[in-house]
């Protein structure tokens, strides 16, 4: 869209299609994690290295836990945690459900010559965290001067551990990338080197320009604001199930 096609009355109709368009994906994407609940489980892939798995010895479970060891080790020896950076199993891991939270982010607004940080949401996209140990939780625990290690600690672990359950599987990655969300793991400034897994829907959306943003925050008299859907791009949404199948006919030419 040109920043000619904006006016007040398209915002409104956008982020009307774009909260129902969130409320249904969320809701579904709720849905598909109850569903799926049983491979999120730590001790799947870390047996022995969990407090209450299994006994046997595991290749698998070892190298799972190198691998967490790796990423626990690079994120609690940085900035803002700078706590000890090794693992003593068997891991007290939490039985905590997985919530969904949605992704913000600082946005340099730049209008009339000036610019300023508000606060800007990805609707469609979300944190994926233990419910104990939300992001709001998390920040939280950052800003505390009187933390202790053993909390910061604790924080680091669950988050390293479902960026480690997701990467080992593979299915599970695929399953959902088939649903048209893509999970993945990104690194965030404020949480340094910490892993922080998110779920996106293949439902793109986009920010107004900032001439309308700032309009839009001014009239709302709050700092922040919400990308809304991209409706042109959605008819472009493509769909690999599709594409192979219509790529088998295309080769026997049917």
């Amino acid at each position: 869209m040109t920043d000619e096609g904006w006016s007040t009355r398209r915002l409104i109709v956008l982020r009307r299609a774009t909260r129902a368009i969130g409320d249904l994906l969320h809701g579904q994407l709720k849905d598909y994690l109850l569903v799926l609940a049983q491979l999120f489980r730590p001790v799947n892939i870390l047996g022995e290295y969990v407090q209450g798995g299994t006994k046997e010895t595991s290749a698998a479970a070892m190298k799972a836990f190198q691998d967490l060891q790796g990423v626990y080790g690079a994120a609690a020896a940085a900035k803002p945690f700078s706590i000890a950076k090794d693992l003593r199993p068997p891991l007290e891991i939490v039985r905590s459900p997985l919530e969904l939270y949605k992704m913000d982010y600082a946005y340099a607004l730049n209008t009339s010559g000036q610019t300023k940080t508000i606060i800007m949401t990805a609707p469609l996209k979300w944190h994926l965290a233990f419910a104990e140990f939300a992001p709001a939780r998390l920040k939280q625990l950052i800003s505390d001067r009187n933390r202790t290690d053993t909390d910061a600690a604790r924080f680091v672990l669950h988050y390293a551990v479902l960026q480690v359950l997701t990467s080992r599987q593979g299915g599970l990655v695929q399953m959902l990338g088939a649903l048209h969300y893509n999970l993945t793991s990104i690194r965030l400034a404020e949480f340094g080197e910490l892993p922080i897994t998110c779920i996106t829907s293949s439902v793109p959306t986009l920010r107004p320009p900032d001439d309308v943003i700032a309009d839009a925050v001014e009239i709302s008299g709050q700092e922040a604001f919400e990308e809304v859907v991209d409706a042109d791009a959605i008819a472009n949404i493509q769909d690999p199930f599709k594409d192979q199948l219509l790529g088998i006919l295309k080769a026997h030419g049917a």
